[in-house]
Order: structure tokens, then C-alpha cells, then sequence
């Protein structure tokens, strides 16, 4: 579980709870571990996130992904982030087989 989206989430509202429920190998426990380090040890961890976005943009504006590539991301991140906020209740989700989601 990458530390900089733990805590991009974090910082977004997102409770531990509903952050463990996007990274489902990882424990409560390694989320408020994480959590507390970047407490810790903020400005070292921000500096970090910080040098590491701008590599990542670097790298886009130097790879351009195709238009319609970028259509088709935007959708799927919004599909996604509408599965996590459909009922703001998501410890009452379960997974159920093939990828479908039920209320428990």
C-alpha cells in the first residue's frame, strides 16, 4: 500500500476504516501504523509525496497518454469512487463473488 496515497486519502476526510476497505491485504492495524508515521514524521513524508508528483507529472507532460485513453481512465475512476461513496456506509459493504458488492 503506497504511503503517499494513504495519506492523500487521509488528508481527503477518508476514515482508517474506509481507507483499509481500498487496500483489502492490508489490516486496520498497518493503516493507522501508517497513518502514525506520517504523523511522525511529516514534513520528511510530504517532501517525499511532493518530489514524487512531480516526477510523475514530469513523466506525463513528457508521455502523453492517447485522448481517448484518458476518456476512458477518467470514466473508471469515477465508476470507482462512486462505488466507494454510494452509501457513505462502507463497512456495510461485503464482497461478493465475481466483483459484485452487497449490503450486508
Amino acid at each position: 500500500m503506497p504511503l503517499g496515497h494513504l495519506v492523500r486519502e487521509y488528508q481527503h476526510g477518508e476514515s482508517l476504516e474506509s481507507i483499509r476497505s481500498h487496500y483489502p491485504t492490508s489490516s486496520l492495524e498497518q493503516v493507522c501504523g501508517a497513518i502514525t508515521s506520517f504523523l511522525g514524521h511529516k514534513s520528511a513524508v510530504e517532501g517525499d509525496i511532493a518530489g514524487r508528483e512531480r516526477k510523475e507529472e514530469a513523466y506525463s507532460a513528457a508521455h502523453p497518454a492517447p485522448p481517448d485513453l484518458k476518456v476512458k481512465l477518467k470514466r473508471v475512476r469515477q465508476q470507482m469512487q462512486a462505488r466507494r461513496t454510494w452509501t457513505g456506509r462502507e463497512s456495510e459493504l461485503r464482497a461478493e463473488p465475481r466483483g459484485r458488492i452487497g449490503l450486508l
